[in-house]
């Protein structure tokens, strides 16, 4: 059997499977490039090939969760031809080949450095953009595709339509974000275009910026204000600010649009000033009980 004439079935799969559209490209991709590098049919490719494959992804100095994801896109399709197309055959994939991925903490900011970046930062368009990832919690691919009717003023929230998993979900919008989206949007051009954030300069004027484009922003001011951030460090901090203020981890689940709440969990270690709080607010309850009640005498 032919893999390459395979691919465009698969391809309907996962369309069906209401998988993103940013998905599909990736699985895609990562396949094509594998059945241009085995160049032999589907039934003979062997987990001694898998393997081979692994060392030349290496060899190419890919990092550990860039290969386990070209490893995903094999097995699933392999998974396809043998649940969807009733093809015997053993995938030669197996989970115990993932490369082992360090589990490193999401990166916040201090407040400190919140605001000296902000110090920093003029446009309107710009402050407007990063105040959607630091309060609300947004992506920056979010706030690339974010439309001007995603915006309710009236209930103070923002939807966010096709998140990570192609998954729809409603934030909140602060009083200071949404008053640094209105100031961007009465100086925006007025355009058809319904995206909300767009190229200021250059021959691309007044066409939607893109996800790069934000990227390149953030680490302009960066460079400008001598503090390392990033797009997604504005949305850690915003998980980190919510629970250290008390916020339920559900809610902050809910909010970033983590599917796992296993992924969230991740921002309790990162929380010592709320660990701090419960266990001083906890040990008073117990001192508290301790000395209303009457203790043993040591004799």
């Amino acid at each position: 059997m032919n893999l390459i004439g395979s691919i465009p079935s698969y391809k309907r799969y996962l369309r069906r499977r209401n998988l993103s559209a940013h998905t599909v490209r990736n699985y895609l991709h990562r396949l094509q490039r594998f059945v241009i590098w085995v160049a032999i049919p589907v039934e003979e490719v062997s987990s001694t090939d898998i393997k081979r494959y692994i060392d030349l992804l290496l060899e190419k100095r890919l990092t550990a969760q860039t290969i386990n994801g070209h490893l995903i896109a094999v097995r699933r399709f392999y998974g396809y031809l043998i649940e969807e197309e009733d093809i015997k055959l053993d995938n030669p994939v197996t989970r115990k080949m993932a490369l082992r991925i360090p589990s490193p903490l999401p990166q916040h900011l201090q407040d400190r450095d919140v605001v000296r970046i902000f110090e920093y930062v003029k446009k309107p368009r710009d402050i407007a953009m990063f105040m959607l990832m630091l309060r609300c919690g947004l992506r920056v691919e979010e706030v690339a595709h974010l439309t001007l009717g995603d915006i309710d003023y009236s209930r103070s929230q923002i939807m966010v339509r096709c998140g990570k998993g192609n998954k729809d979900r409603v934030v909140y919008i602060s009083n200071d974000a949404a008053s640094t989206l209105a100031k961007y949007l009465r100086k925006r051009p007025v355009t058809k275009e319904q995206k909300i954030f767009l190229v200021e300069k250059g021959v691309c004027r007044g066409q939607p910026i893109s996800v790069r484009g934000i990227q390149k922003r953030i680490e302009y001011y960066s460079r400008k204000s001598g503090i390392q951030v990033s797009c997604h460090q504005l949305r850690h901090t915003m998980a980190t600010q919510l629970l250290n203020a008390d916020a339920d981890l559900v809610t902050i689940q809910d909010l970033l649009g983590h599917t796992r709440i296993r992924t969230t969990q991740r921002y309790c270690r990162l929380s010592n000033n709320k660990a701090q709080r419960d266990y001083y607010k906890a040990m008073d309850n117990i001192m508290k009980k301790a000395t209303e009640e009457s203790w043993p005498d040591d004799g």
